[in-house]
């Protein structure tokens, strides 16, 4: 879940991780409930401070994604359907804006981009 998270970003760690919780909350791959890694387990494996894990929680939980249980850990809040539709949504936005973004740095036309999303979408559906 947490491959990827780049440290030269500009986008801070915290904010990374944050948005990796909540696409694998939104997309059900944390389900109600289920825990998160501990702080201290996560910024050893990510090999970041500790205190960029707690404020990647405490934004999670003030945005109502987790709930943080002292003593006992971080768990994932049930989220309405209507809310998860609305947090893949806005990642599929951040996706195509990524894409455009790259496109246009590497000199790639708005056809050409459209010709490899058809041509990528209908190798998917044969």
């Amino acid at each position: 879940m947490f491959h990827g998270i780049d440290p030269r970003s500009p986008i801070p760690l915290y904010v990374q991780i944050a948005e990796r919780v909540r696409l694998a909350i939104a997309t059900g791959t944390l389900g109600s409930a289920a825990p998160l890694p501990s702080v201290r387990q996560l910024s050893a494996e990510l090999r970041v401070n500790p205190a960029t894990i707690t404020q990647a929680y405490r934004d999670l939980e003030a945005q109502g994604f987790v709930e943080i249980r002292h003593g006992a850990g971080t768990f994932v809040r049930e989220l309405a359907p209507g809310r998860r539709a609305r947090e893949r949504s806005q990642h599929a936005v951040a996706l195509v804006r990524k894409l455009l973004a790259e496109a246009r740095r590497s000199g790639v036309s708005l056809a050409e981009l459209q010709r490899a999303l058809e041509t990528e979408l209908g190798a998917k559906t044969t």
